[in-house]
């Protein structure tokens, strides 16, 4: 009787998820993530969460696409030398270049107030705020005037600082609505932080005119769901969903019951973890589950900062030592079966200026018995308790991530093992995503190390993490991303000098000499390169994963059903 009682439940289990699967029509899409945004305001968000919502919403003038092309939104075309739509110039004897961006004629905002060069002129006056908090000012500082043709205002001039080759990719350069956000801005501009604060993104962010993308934010509950609704002054064409509803299920075992009860629909790139769907794309082929799992290698780079204002950790010895102590090729054995390769420097293998050459970059091999030895030399002596010490100071320290990522809490317990044999001490503290990205890791308050992860785009220069004008601190309004807080000249020489260099291969060397500088000096920790994952319905079409820094959202137009309804499974 308990057999058939079993077998009963088990089917009815069956039957629900597969109904459950079936009811996925065009009047709704529940997505899975797993991490909280911290603010919708484009010119300060810093956390992936936030950008997999926010391109959704909002479009710039143009981006890189999922298959890894340019492309304009907003503008009409991308102006290049090329096309007649760029030059370059001389003014006062210093080389320049001049821009044409054209705004599309139907662009925008969510009110249906158009979207024009004035928005993108007041954008770029918030952003060199010095007290606006901006995780990326560089792109906005490289625009020296932003000229308006009064006549038709769709039309932006934007003239550059300097004569740089990636003068038009302006895929984070971000717009917000002058209409709204100037009277804001006028009142509080002028206090540290006080846009951020009273900005209609904070106080009032469903206002429909905040949004020029597909769809517009219709309801936000904290901890819980962002709503999005069809934006019906989208002026591309009309998404296939009427609704998006994106659930905040911080536990990726819970994230993956929800899938399977159709709780949710599918599982965005920033839900289960590599291991959890290497398994359950297991259990879809077994059970003959209606989801497709999607695996694509990517520009992510896991890693972890040192903070170099720490007594212990500023030691570069130290930090040598510690990666060295980690045998990183059985920590990505073990938990992703070696799919997601060591990393060794922060530039992806899949980016065209990757080198694994060791004449060209500092290559730091596993040996435990020589991490040991190399802190015995420098002075660092193992007391009584077992933990090193040098001049007074315990070789001690905090490791923080993000609370409830089960990969990253498994690493810092293998990565406390590790270094406890080599008589480093090592306290774990976890914060929520929406706290450690939003205020500690943004402030640099890790007392320590924090263990997260980079996206970025092929070819990109790495300065706003790596250049010392990138320290957040409260004078520069915490922007810049070089949350170590590493100084180096040459580095900031060559990151600058980088964007001038219109000759590639030239761009290469310089690129080389960063990575060979990073490799050596070791301001951070690199763990492994990863693979995006994610697990949507098998009757969703147009949907791919992009492996850079712009999430499958940027394209959700583009997203459909087969013949507007699921498949289902066989049944």
């Amino acid at each position: 009787m308990k057999r058939i009682l079993c077998l009963i439940a088990l089917l009815f289990s069956l039957t629900t998820e597969l109904q459950a699967q079936r009811r996925l029509t065009a009047q709704e899409l529940n997505i899975g993530v797993t991490q909280e945004f911290e603010n919708f305001n484009p010119l300060i968000m810093s956390m992936m969460a936030t950008t997999y919502m926010y391109r959704m919403v909002a479009r710039t003038l143009n981006v890189l696409d999922e298959n890894g092309e340019w492309v304009p939104q907003l503008a009409e075309v991308i102006p290049s030398l090329e096309n007649g739509l760029a030059r370059r110039t001389t003014i006062d004897g210093h080389p320049m270049i001049e821009a044409l961006w054209k705004i599309k004629s139907n662009a925008s905002w969510g009110d249906g107030t158009p979207v024009t060069c004035r928005d993108v002129k007041f954008s770029w006056e918030v952003a060199l705020s010095p007290m606006v908090s901006i995780s990326e000012k560089e792109i906005y500082d490289q625009v020296k005037e932003i000229v308006i043709d009064e006549k038709n205002p769709k039309d932006c001039l934007l003239r550059y600082r300097e004569a740089k080759w990636t003068y038009n990719r302006l895929a984070t350069f971000f717009i917000v609505p002058e209409h709204l956000e100037r009277p804001i801005f006028e009142q509080f501009g002028n206090q540290a932080e006080g846009y951020e604060q009273h900005s209609n993104y904070t106080r009032n962010p469903t206002h429909p005119g905040l949004f020029n993308g597909p769809y517009r934010i219709s309801e936000i509950k904290l901890g819980s769901h962002v709503r999005f609704e069809r934006n019906p002054y989208f002026y591309g064409k009309p998404s296939f969903f009427e609704r998006v509803v994106v659930k905040l299920i911080p536990n990726t075992g819970t994230l993956e019951a929800n899938l399977r009860s159709g709780t949710i629909d599918m599982v965005s790139a920033l839900g289960m973890s590599f291991d959890q769907a290497i398994a359950f794309d297991e259990k879809v082929k077994k059970d003959d589950l209606p989801f497709d799992v999607n695996f694509q290698p990517s520009l992510v780079y896991e890693h972890i900062d040192f903070n170099l204002d720490h007594p212990v950790l500023k030691d570069q010895v130290v930090r040598q030592a510690l990666l060295m102590s980690i045998d990183r090729e059985a920590l990505t054995q073990g938990l992703f079966g070696g799919r997601q390769p060591v990393a060794l420097h922060n530039t992806s293998p899949l980016d065209p200026w990757f080198t694994d050459d060791p004449k060209k970059i500092k290559i730091h091999p596993f040996s435990r018995r020589q991490a040991k030895r190399l802190l015995d030399q420098h002075g660092w002596v193992v007391a009584a308790d077992g933990v090193r010490a040098k001049d007074g100071q315990r070789l001690s320290f905090t490791l923080m991530t993000t609370a409830g990522n089960r990969v990253r809490e498994l690493v810092q317990v293998y990565l406390q093992d590790q270094w406890r044999s080599i008589g480093a001490d090592v306290q774990v503290k976890n914060e929520p995503a929406r706290v450690f990205f939003g205020e500690t890791t943004r402030k640099r308050k890790f007392d320590g190390m924090a263990m997260y992860a980079w996206i970025s785009s092929p070819e990109s220069n790495p300065r706003s993490t790596l250049s010392s004008k990138s320290i957040p601190s409260e004078e520069n309004g915490w922007s810049g991303q070089n949350q170590p807080g590493w100084r180096n000249a040459r580095v900031d020489e060559l990151v600058f000098k980088l964007d001038l260099e219109f000759d590639p291969e030239k761009r290469l060397a310089m690129i080389h000499e960063i990575l060979f500088l990073y490799t050596s000096e070791l301001p951070v920790l690199p763990l492994y390169y990863r693979s995006d994952v994610s697990v949507t319905p098998k009757s969703l079409r147009g949907y791919k994963l992009p492996g850079h820094q712009f999430p499958a959202t940027n394209h959700i137009e583009n997203w459909t059903l087969v013949d507007g309804v699921n498949e289902g499974a066989k049944l």
